[in-house]
């Protein structure tokens, strides 16, 4: 009797997770609480998972298990904006403890032991690294791609400021955009401009989360977002988001969403 019920359990639990996953038919974009960092996940109507940046800690081990589908151990595509703590050191246990299908990365050439292991752990898993190019997009699954803007061929990995050499792409879902820059700043943000890619978007994540060194009005007026969402952390050290990108968000009449306000931030489509 025992085993029967044991079975019958195993068998109820595999059933809805098989019935979920065949009618899950949307799009969905989560900005994760991970403190002072960024992480954002995002899986698609036929069920490809994305994860952005991992946050400075563990608290990415939390948070992504809150909104991945149950039981789900692996990750379609794992990407690094740049190697900073607040965007790296989080990732480094979900390579490790994850199966990752594919990495995303700008190929920065940056000292931090936190990326050294990460680079370290995705070339012992063998898992295939695609090196961020504006020449070349990525689809993901039928519904969404990944618009790469920034690095292009031309563009320096290498800046003196990391911040500048974040990963900068559009996530196109149908009739909806999303920005995300990593921690750009003005300087990046001016380049992006000049490189006269198409940038406007719904959504827009903030440049180094909501700092007065980013969210250049010139950059808003092309971006035109309706939302502007801040991945900061509650009462960080840094301040942010700063009071002057808040005044222009609000001078803009953008609507502002905050991690360390709200939570995690969904947005389901």
């Amino acid at each position: 009797m025992k085993k029967l019920i044991i079975a019958l359990v195993f068998i109820t639990v595999g059933s809805l997770y098989f019935i979920g996953s065949l009618t899950y038919n949307k799009f969905q974009l989560s900005f994760l609480d991970v403190g002072q960092g960024d992480s954002i996940f995002v899986r698609t109507p036929d069920d490809y998972i994305i994860l952005i940046d991992g946050g400075p800690g563990a608290n990415i081990l939390e948070a992504l298990a809150e909104v991945l589908p149950l039981y789900t151990r692996t990750l379609d595509l794992v990407v690094l904006t740049h190697p900073h703590a607040d965007h790296v050191n989080g990732l480094v246990e979900i390579v490790k403890r994850y199966n990752i299908k594919k990495a995303l990365l700008v190929g920065t050439d940056y000292e931090n032991a936190y990326y050294n292991k990460m680079l370290e752990v995705l070339n012992e898993k063998k898992i295939p690294v695609i090196f961020a190019d504006s020449s070349r997009d990525l689809k993901v699954g039928k519904y969404v791609y990944l618009d790469i803007i920034w690095p292009t061929k031309k563009s320096s990995k290498n800046n003196e400021n990391v911040n500048n050499a974040s990963l900068a792409m559009r996530i196109v879902f149908k009739d909806k955009i999303i920005f995300l820059g990593g921690d750009a700043e003005k300087e990046e943000e001016k380049e992006i401009l000049e490189s006269g890619f198409e940038i406007n978007s719904d959504i827009l994540k903030a440049g180094h989360h909501g700092s007065r060194t980013a969210s250049a009005k010139e950059f808003l007026n092309s971006v035109t977002p309706q939302i502007v969402v801040i991945q900061s952390g509650k009462d960080n050290k840094f301040g942010h988001p700063h009071a002057e990108t808040l005044q222009t968000l609000f001078d803009k009449g953008i609507q502002i969403r905050r991690n360390d306000l709200e939570g995690r931030i969904d947005f389901i489509f």
